[in-house]
């Protein structure tokens, strides 16, 4: 298939089933298989009806292409906002979108070529376990992009599982952090060149699969009820950055192409 080909494909999430695994494949390559808002619904209905099939014991999670897994969310979708409560109501649903996905009672994995960057970064994160080429990255840098901020359960997903030193740096720095130092961390269970990462993500799913499921769905569901337990109120916080200038200038820049300009309001 030509790289023009690839690009006039309508952008979606799809699935496919083979024998007791679950191949979930982000396809949006023409803009890195950044998500619209129908592909997280897509991907909610997909996990909910995945929850329903005791026959799948494993999902897999990729990005289409093989350059990027997910590399946020479509950006356009943000010219629409009037103030802070479409703000609020949009990092509300990026919540209840990917909710079903951390809380799928079978275990999961997220298959990462070249990048998992925002949106990107959550899906990963909401997998149990993350295997990726040497070469990826990973962030959140919307303090140099975009100028929004995350919602909190989605911070404490983060944080639980790379610590807060490393979500800091993303966050506040805006950095990209490598593969190499995930692994070490312990974020990444593993890397692997790109033409062995189907295969390997193959092995580690049969091995998922040999194990006790009702264990296993009873200790990845408490692990997520322990991080989202007491999570902070943070209104007031989402309303004042989608609701500021800053945010409306920094989508403005991003679809020019311009960098944005920063004054605090």
């Amino acid at each position: 298939m030509t790289q023009k080909e690839l690009d006039a494909r309508v952008a979606q999430v799809t699935i496919e089933l083979r024998d007791k695994i679950a191949y979930i494949t982000f396809d949006h390559v023409a803009a890195r298989n950044a998500m619209t808002v129908e592909m997280y619904q897509s991907l909610k209905t997909i996990c909910e009806d995945l929850a329903k099939n005791p026959s799948i014991r494993v999902a897999i999670f990729r990005g289409a292409g093989g350059k990027s897994f997910v590399s946020g969310s479509d950006i356009a979708q943000f010219t629409s906002f009037k103030d802070g409560e479409d703000g609020i109501r949009y990092e509300e649903a990026i919540h209840d979108y990917l909710n079903p996905l951390a809380l799928l009672p079978i275990p999961t994995i997220a298959v990462i070529d070249g990048m998992a960057v925002g949106g990107g970064l959550a899906i990963a994160t909401c997998c149990d376990f993350r295997i990726s080429t040497p070469d990826a990255k990973f962030g959140v840098p919307i303090a140099r992009t975009l100028g929004n901020c995350l919602y909190p359960g989605n911070i404490a997903w983060l944080a639980a599982h790379m610590g807060m030193n490393i979500v800091r740096r993303m966050l506040l720095l805006a950095e990209m952090v490598s593969a190499r130092e995930l692994h070490a961390q312990g974020y990444l269970l593993a890397t692997h060149d790109a033409d062995r990462l189907g295969n390997q993500a193959d092995i580690l799913a049969e091995r998922l699969s040999k194990l006790a499921p009702i264990t296993q769905k009873a200790s990845k569901l408490a692990m997520a009820r322990i991080i989202a337990n007491q999570l902070p109120d943070c209104q007031d916080l989402i309303r004042e950055t989608y609701g500021s200038d800053d945010f409306k200038n920094g989508v403005a820049s991003f679809l020019k192409g311009e960098p944005p300009i920063w004054v605090g309001k």
